[in-house]
């Protein structure tokens, strides 16, 4: 099979096409799989550090607005998509696969030209404006959350596949629990709330924590609490002997997070469609804090999937402070039957056998 993946800036693009093409190579040793992307993304890190190659091309938002960059950007795009035609055409895939990002308009488009079945895969539960513009031409849309079927009325074949995700449940053992909190030097017979905002950590809930602790609100529970390496550095001047705090860890980044996340007993995060799908496997009760000014307000609408069936509480970005933190982490974590119930309904929403499902998908329109 020779598959074209298109995949460009962040992670959320990124990890789910490494995943799908792994999972490729797994079952057809002898694929070749070639990767399409932009200069300016982190898949000019992940991509050739997975050992696929990578093909750049030039790829933006087309945007209505009229300023001198965005005709410059809407010019390049339009080049772009030639660009894609040609590699395209050169390298004479099976099929093109698109995981987000501008790229895949082009990807699509070029596939579509030399009729060359095409899939894309959504991870948001509210599809992003590329893959409702292509999801006409598209033969298939395969889509984390079944929220987002309703959302792509127009899209010939959707099909609930679920995120593909390194992360899973450990179900750990009492004393592996022990164990994880012992090396985060934090106790096993205290509730543990995990804290992060993505990689580079996220300003509002860390102001929001930074005054929790100072006012030593978190008497009822531990903190494991990953800053962000840029943050981390303000972070130490604004709370007093950062490294003697009793119940807290803070860090800059967590390397281990799928043992963390399976031996805290409440995640407080944004809600992006990754962490909404490691939530959902690990069975965990979640207070969601979603990014503003994204687009289509998909971290909302993401939040929404877990909070709809009573598995979240959803803190909105502009009233978040650390008294409306702390009193929400209380209401879940001071309450063992309550943790429970939304660690369970959290479970429900998880999809199994993802990358079984998206291959299996891959092969019904592959000629």
């Amino acid at each position: 099979m020779r598959v074209i993946v298109a995949a460009a800036g962040t992670a959320g693009h990124i990890n789910p096409a490494l995943a799908i093409a792994n999972k490729i190579k797994k079952e057809s040793p002898s694929s070749e799989i070639m990767f399409l992307g932009t200069d300016r993304g982190l898949e000019n890190d992940l991509v050739p550090r997975a050992g696929y190659e990578l093909k750049t091309i030039e790829a933006y938002g087309l945007s209505k607005k009229i300023s001198i960059q965005s005709i410059k950007n809407n010019i390049k795009t339009l080049k772009g998509v030639n660009q894609a035609k040609k590699i395209v055409k050169e390298f004479s895939p099976d099929i093109v696969i698109g995981t987000g990002g501008y790229i895949c308009g082009a990807a699509i488009l070029a596939a579509k030209k030399y009729n060359i079945p095409t899939m894309l895969h959504e991870s948001n539960a509210f599809p992003g404006k590329a893959v409702k513009m292509l999801s006409k031409k598209v033969d298939t849309i395969l889509v984390s959350f079944e929220d987002a079927k309703n959302r792509l009325p127009n899209a010939k074949n959707v099909v609930l596949t679920g995120t593909p995700t390194k992360t899973k449940d450990l179900n750990l053992t009492k004393e592996q629990k022990s164990e994880v909190l012992k090396q985060l030097e934090l106790a096993s017979d205290k509730p543990v709330v995990l804290i992060f905002g993505g990689s580079q950590g996220a300003k509002a809930i860390n102001e929001a924590v930074v005054k929790l602790i100072n006012k030593k609100m978190n008497q009822n529970y531990q903190i494991i609490w990953a800053a962000g390496p840029v943050q981390y550095d303000i972070i130490k001047k604004e709370i007093k002997d950062i490294n003697k705090l009793k119940n807290i860890k803070i860090v800059p980044y967590i390397y281990n997070m799928e043992e963390v996340m399976n031996a805290c007993d409440l995640v407080i995060s944004r809600s992006g469609a990754m962490t909404i799908t490691e939530i959902s496997i690990v069975g965990k009760p979640a207070i969601f804090i979603p990014l503003p000014n994204v687009s289509n307000n998909h971290q909302e609408y993401n939040a929404k999937v877990l909070a709809n069936v009573d598995a979240a509480k959803i803190i909105s970005n502009n009233e978040l402070n650390a008294k409306i933190l702390n009193n929400n982490i209380e209401s879940i974590i001071c309450d063992e039957k309550i943790m429970l119930e939304m660690g369970q309904n959290a479970k429900k929403i998880a999809v199994n056998n993802v990358e079984d499902k998206i291959y299996e998908e891959i092969k019904k329109i592959v000629k």
